[in-house]
């Protein structure tokens, strides 16, 4: 009799430890488009299991397929006595931290298998699943009876992840998430007219601990996209959206659509105004069907009108594996719209066999080019939110040092995207036989494929980042709490008249006979930035307008780099669209037509002398 808990060890003893992969681009060119999935296992266990796998020895090993026959396995669940969380709410909504969290450059994980399943990621839960055993709806339809697959369920969600996870990402420099979710955790109302209608029951504890693991990811300083991982009728017919029959129905179905969109505009409605929610992804790797573009608008359309809150949402969408058509979609638009585009090199016949190090050269090369190029064309509103440090055997094979190259190439990948893009998030952060898995398993990969820790200025944790010498300043300057500091900027009209601080910029080597680009200062030009408490209000920016946006985007820079410091030590990360928005908030009166650009350089100078200044300040006060 073989118990769920040791069903890993069995997969393992069996060779079971590859299955079928999701389509995904070409390593070469980042905008191909997707393959088609296959089968291949492994001759070592140094790969590692693919994204998404399904293990198919029944079709295709009818030997092993026998030897899995012959095992008598216990599908008894000992009932779970869940705790009630009654009527969970969110904390009370804080700007000043939403700004932040939602503006600033991203060092994330993804929370898989959690509360959307995937059976080489959790291959226990589906020891008794259904049908297939592939998909979150054979693992709710399996176990023998609704309340047992529920305590099963339950009893994972209370497991899986805790409390003690978000410290110990936050103590190291992690400051997201990405929470992939299925429209069935909603509850059972929202499983209604779907494949999950008979197994409603299930997830009527769903929801609320979706809400605790958000909160718990507050109390650690972290932010949350939700993303919708699971869409109604299927986005991708793949197992990790719920069903295992490989049908994506979403697109040719306005029920289906209707339905989606009522999921989504449910999540707005549930998820704008909460502090550390720092956007929603409309579906996860959808096929790229030629009515995709139009359901994005369709969708965005109706999460913008939910509330107020919603309408400076940032909403995340997929590139379907076709980086520059999405990329122009974003770009052609002016709300806060981020792309996200996922990054894998074990899944096509190319990928197999490329060595590590030519994997690596790619990244540093054509696909560090595509990203910097997209993400110049959409305001940087660009991430990376699936990437891992997995290669195949074939690919370390020919690696005078494997461990080395695993290091190089999956470093390699988290310098790239953290400069060419606004944000990463490795795959994934928890699974069973986590530790044997570094090329998947982030807990495994932390100090040996990855570095020990992630802070953007490199140092930390900074217990109280204001005792900086740059930053107490600046709170001494400001007469205001950082929260005041922050809730000023950008969500205000008019800052023409601040009193707070004003920048001389008497100083500036700017030609006032033309309005061309003014000349950059100099590395010893950039330390003579006079800041002074202006308590005056009489004392406005300068009247001339090419003046006034210098002035003021150089103000803005420098403030924003310090204000997001003060929040785990953080760096803006969305540069273009933060920028588009203050200026749009500011107002002509401030940066009169024409004079955008001249802001937007400013504000760029402003950033880099004020996170330089921070930098400077981390590293004395380490040294001392």
């Amino acid at each position: 009799m073989v118990s769920s808990g040791g069903f890993v060890s069995l997969l393992h003893s069996l060779g079971l430890v590859q299955g079928l992969f999701k389509p995904v681009p070409n390593q070469y060119a980042v905008t191909s488009q997707p393959t088609e999935a296959k089968l291949a296992f492994p001759s070592s266990t140094d790969a590692s299991p693919g994204k998404n796998a399904q293990l198919l020895a029944s079709a295709n090993f009818p030997g092993i397929a026998d030897q899995l026959n012959r095992v008598s396995v216990d599908c008894t669940v000992q009932p779970y006595d869940a705790p009630d969380l009654g009527a969970p709410s969110f904390p009370p909504y804080d700007s000043a931290k939403a700004n932040v969290y939602r503006y600033r450059q991203q060092q994330s994980v993804n929370l898989g298998s959690w509360f959307v399943h995937e059976r080489w990621m959790t291959p226990s839960l589906f020891l008794c699943a259904t049908g297939d055993q592939a998909s979150e709806l054979d693992i709710a339809s399996g176990w023998g009876s609704l309340d047992s697959a529920r305590s099963l369920l339950e009893r994972h969600w209370d497991t899986f992840i805790n409390a003690s996870d978000f410290q110990y990402l936050s103590g190291i420099g992690i400051n997201t998430v990405r929470l992939p979710v299925g429209y069935w955790n909603l509850g059972p109302a929202f499983c209604q007219g779907t494949p999950f209608e008979a197994v409603a029951s299930v997830y009527q504890n769903s929801w609320v601990r979706v809400i605790r693991a958000i909160n718990m990811a507050s109390d650690a300083g972290l932010g949350v996209l939700v993303d919708l991982h699971g869409a109604p009728g299927s986005q991708n017919g793949q197992p990790h959206s719920g069903i295992s029959d490989g049908d994506a129905n979403l697109f040719d179905d306005d029920w289906y659509i209707n339905k989606t969109i009522t999921v989504l505009t449910y999540l707005t409605e549930q998820l704008a105004d909460v502090s550390n929610v720092v956007g929603i992804q409309l579906l996860n790797e959808p096929k790229n069907v030629e009515s995709l573009p139009d359901f994005y608008t369709q969708a965005i359309s109706a999460m913008r009108q939910v509330n107020t809150a919603a309408k400076n949402l940032a909403l995340y969408v997929h590139d379907g594996f076709d980086l520059d058509q999405y990329s122009d979609f974003v770009a052609n638009r002016s709300d806060f719209v981020v792309l996200d585009h996922h990054s894998y090199f074990v899944f096509t016949s190319a990928d197999e066999t490329e060595p590590a190090s030519q994997h690596t050269k790619d990244v540093q090369g054509p696909i560090a080019a595509s990203l910097a190029a997209a993400s110049a064309r959409q305001r940087r509103n660009l991430v990376v939110d699936e990437f891992s440090c997995a290669l195949t055997y074939q690919s370390l094979a020919g690696e005078p040092h494997t461990d080395q190259a695993r290091k190089e190439f999956c470093q390699g990948q988290m310098e790239i995207y953290h400069n060419e893009t606004a944000g990463w998030a490795f795959w994934a952060y928890n699974k069973e036989d986590c530790f044997d898995d570094p090329g998947w398993c982030f807990k495994a990969a932390v100090g040996r494929s990855l570095p020990s820790s992630f802070f953007s200025y490199g140092k930390g944790p900074v217990a109280d980042p204001s005792h900086l010498p740059a930053l107490a300043d600046m709170a001494a300057d400001m007469c205001s709490s950082p929260e005041d500091i922050v809730a000023m900027h950008p969500n205000v009209t008019d800052r023409s008249s601040d009193p707070a601080l004003f920048f001389d910029v008497s100083f500036l080597p700017v030609d006032r006979r033309n309005h061309h680009r003014p000349s950059r200062r100099s590395g010893a030009m950039h330390q003579q930035a006079v800041w002074k408490n202006r308590r005056d209000t009489t004392h406005q920016l300068p009247l001339d307008p090419s003046q006034r946006a210098i002035s003021k985007g150089y103000s803005d820079g420098f403030l924003t780099a310090k204000v997001f410091a003060l929040y785990g030590m953080s760096k803006l990360g969305f540069t273009g669209q933060y920028i588009s928005d203050s200026i749009a908030k500011l107002g002509p009166e401030v940066v009169a037509p024409g004079t955008e650009q001249y802001y937007e350089d400013w504000f760029l100078e402003g950033l880099a002398d004020g996170e330089a200044l921070i930098s400077a300040s981390v590293d004395s006060s380490s040294a001392t």
